[in-house]
């Protein structure tokens, strides 16, 4: 959709002008570019050429590299420093040809199709709109002509200039996409999740724009990382392996494609035309080819680079103050390990250069406390290439493991859920009813027995239907509420295996709950309860979002609205501030994200919370309905679980906590230490009385000096060291010292066991 104030010929040249002065220049001069006279192919071509030239000039300049992390938006070195011209740092094979030819084409295909559209536009007549706003001011505008910025600009210069993307009627939309009827609008900025999210999206078109322009790459895909923190292309380079040297290369492009403020142009285009537009990539086209007849395909351009993406975008490069690559590493193209090897470079970006020196810093603060590092040092878990995605843990990470374990079974005793155990493996047939074998087969563990395929499970959700359906139900038995900490299987990817986070054998405190339609919100609020009563003990802040009927979704729309209305009234019952999703719920239910916070402020995603009409259907479950004999009703089930994984929590507690345990979680709860020979056998009398009371507790009998004994037990990070020496040998006492502290305190064995046992029950 264009603005109608433009015309298609300024469409066509502004891009080219810009570059052709740009150039011009630099030469010293004013001249009025040739192109002007061009068609639209011949113009991108020469535009791409003269890209070309500002981006790979001839004579080779200096690159500025930051003084810490790889970033253009640091200061730069002081003049006195040589830098290495740009093509001396890494010495790499470029696709020209394919350059020269395939990136021209699709502009001048893409311009081509942007003038049509926007001449189309004219004949529309320009009627007046009425735009509510969340305020619920209204403000008027002229449909196909007035654009989110132009509201943005009559509220505040402040607002426009800040403004990243809009919502219209709760549909992420461009800033400067012409709005096409009466609506409710609303702005967001880089404070609001979706503006956030929109900035990384379009902050990885920058740096698969670098990428393609400096590589010749084939790009594939580009999205925000959905841990909400930056984002990532993925690209197919044949041979090259792109690595922490390629960086400074990179952003210097990227740099200049910022400086250019390029903006952000959309277009709707057929099938057919995406094809024609991406036939020489054949990672695009394999997308282009998967999408469903009916879905609108959307294009996006920014200076050279022409995506296939659904959008939406911020209105230019230049809002992209501070960029900088992260990391590379290798990827399977859409996860098969049989398809072709891509690389992945990742980035982070920011509106301020301050911001992204703050997140790096936070970066390097992180690395010092990265779970696999800690896990090694304090003896917790460790892995082994015979058993790839699969832990060993030794018997203190057990102790964590376990002591996680009972926290969640000790709830479930006191919140009426019942635990269960149920098989690791099925006969397909099972996963064929859920629908798995259909959908997510490749990431499942397959094998034949007696010529029949089974497969580990996945999850335990079919065969809790399963239980469900081995007798007839009654509606008295509703809630029914099963909990099952099963082992579970999932075939990823070598590649994608990452520690604790991303593993191919986990456990996890899954359960799902039975109930009736009446009985949604009251269930909702009481795993909302469950969840809030956990992450406050771990110190947690959480969000929460409630996502809605997608476009694609199962059911009817009766049931879809009265599962919404349910869980926006548990929502609002619970009390704590919520969002609104729109349109991200799964196919089958409306679901509650939970973004988890912890101490280095970063984001994960735990707790789950979904709501599920199809399942029950697959499988036929009903129960005996109140009223009329013979009556029955299908139960609706609700996949919830607090931790997740509990691999998962492990790392993310252990990372959150930066290796110091809680006293109630610690695997190394307290150390005896004895001043001498002579305290010995008193030391061992007061570890067995705590061992015996249910703590974890060593005794240090080695022949180090008493100074070295604390410091060691303080390294090894037990919550509390107990120093004996004759004094406390006479009077039957402990000198306690807490691990981060200096003092001690004398205490009597009953005074330390009474502490110790308010400390659990405290959590502390």
């Amino acid at each position: 959709m264009f603005n109608k104030t433009q015309t298609p010929a300024s469409l066509v040249t502004a891009p080219i002008r810009s570059v052709g002065i740009k150039i011009a220049r630099r030469r010293g001069r004013e001249e009025k570019p040739k192109n002007e006279r061009m068609n639209a192919a011949a113009a991108a071509a020469f535009s791409f050429c003269l890209l070309r030239r500002n981006l790979n000039p001839p004579s080779l300049s200096p690159l500025t590299p930051p003084p810490s992390r790889k970033a253009f938006s640091s200061l730069p070195p002081s003049p006195s420093v040589a830098m290495p011209p740009a093509a001396a740092m890494v010495a790499h094979p470029k696709d020209d040809a394919y350059l020269t030819t395939v990136v021209p084409k699709r502009i001048g295909l893409f311009m081509k199709i942007h003038a049509q559209q926007h001449g189309d536009r004219q004949g529309i007549p320009s009627d007046p709109i009425k735009i509510t706003l969340p305020d619920g001011k209204v403000k008027e505008g002229k449909k196909w002509l007035t654009s989110p910025f132009d509201i943005a600009k009559e509220i505040s210069k402040g607002l426009a200039s800040n403004a990243l993307i809009s919502g219209v009627n709760g549909q992420l939309w461009d800033m400067t996409r012409p709005l096409e009827g009466d609506c409710e609008l609303k702005l967001f900025t880089f404070d609001d999740d979706e503006g956030r999210d929109t900035f990384w999206h379009s902050s990885a078109h920058i740096l698969g724009e670098a990428l393609e322009v400096e590589y010749g790459c084939k790009l594939c895909i580009g999205p925000c990382t959905t841990r909400g923190e930056g984002f990532y292309y993925d690209a197919f380079y044949g041979d090259l392996g792109l690595n922490e040297e390629h960086f400074k290369l990179i952003e210097s492009v990227a740099d200049k494609a910022v400086k250019e403020k390029q903006p952000f142009e959309r277009i709707e285009v057929t099938k057919d035309q995406a094809l024609e537009i991406f036939s020489d990539n054949e990672f695009k086209v394999e997308i282009i080819n998967d999408l469903p007849a009916d879905k609108t395909i959307t294009v996006y351009r920014c200076g050279p680079l022409v995506d296939l993406c659904r959008g939406p975008h911020i209105p230019n490069t230049s809002f992209v103050k501070a960029f900088a690559c992260l990391k590379a590493s290798s990827a399977y193209w859409r996860g098969n390990k049989d398809r072709e090897s891509l690389q992945r470079v990742y980035g982070i970006s920011y509106p301020d250069k301050k911001r992204l020196q703050t997140y790096l810093k936070h970066l390097e603060e992180a690395k010092k406390y990265d779970h696999r590092l800690l896990g090694t040092k304090q003896e917790l878990f460790f892995n082994h290439p015979l058993s790839p995605g699969s832990w060993f843990f030794l018997p203190n990470g057990t102790r964590i493991y376990n002591k996680l374990m009972d926290f969640i079974k000790n709830q479930y005793r006191k919140r009426g859920y019942q635990e269960v155990i149920s098989p690791n493996m099925y006969n397909m047939q099972l996963w064929e009813t859920s629908g798995h074998a259909a959908n997510y087969k490749e990431n499942m563990f397959v094998f034949e027995i007696e010529k029949q395929e089974f497969g580990l499970k996945p999850m335990n959700c079919p065969g809790h239907c399963l239980m469900f359906q081995h007798r007839v139900r009654s509606y008295r038995e509703l809630p029914l509420r099963l909990a099952d900490f099963g082992v579970l299987h999932r075939n990823e990817a070598s590649g994608a295996l990452t520690g604790l986070t991303r593993v191919r054998r986990f456990q996890q405190d899954d359960a799902h709950i039975f109930c009736r339609e009446s009985q949604i919100k009251d269930e909702v609020k009481g795993v909302l309860d469950f969840i809030q009563y956990t992450y406050d003990i771990f110190g947690f802040t959480f969000d929460l979002k409630l996502s809605t009927r997608p476009e694609k979704y199962l059911g009817d729309i009766e049931t879809w609205e009265k599962a919404e209305a349910a869980l926006t009234e548990a929502l609002n019952e619970f009390g704590k501030p919520w969002q609104i999703n729109e349109g991200d719920g799964a196919f089958y239910g409306p679901k509650i994200d939970i973004s988890v916070s912890d101490a280095l402020n970063r984001k994960f995603q735990c707790a789950t919370l979904q709501l599920d009409f199809q399942l029950p259907a697959r499988f036929e479950l009903y129960y005996s309905a109140e009223g009329e004999e013979g009556k029955r009703e299908a139960p609706v089930m609700i996949h919830r679980a607090i931790l997740g994984s509990v691999e998962r929590m492990f790392a993310v507690l252990l990372e959150h906590y930066k290796g110091k345990w809680p006293f109630w979680l610690s695997p190394r709860q307290a150390i005896v230490c004895p001043v001498s020979d002579k305290s010995q056998p008193y030391a061992q009398q007061v570890r067995d009385r705590i061992f015996q009371a249910g703590y974890y507790v060593d005794v240090d009998t080695s022949d180090r000096t008493i100074q070295k004994k604390v410091r060691e037990a303080q390294m090894a990070q037990y919550n509390y060291i107990l120093v004996v020496g004759e004094e406390e040998v006479k009077t039957g006492q402990v000198s306690v010292r807490v691990r981060d502290k200096g003092d001690s305190n004398v205490m009597s064995m009953d005074g330390l066991l009474k502490h110790l046992k308010n400390e659990v029950e405290a959590f502390h």
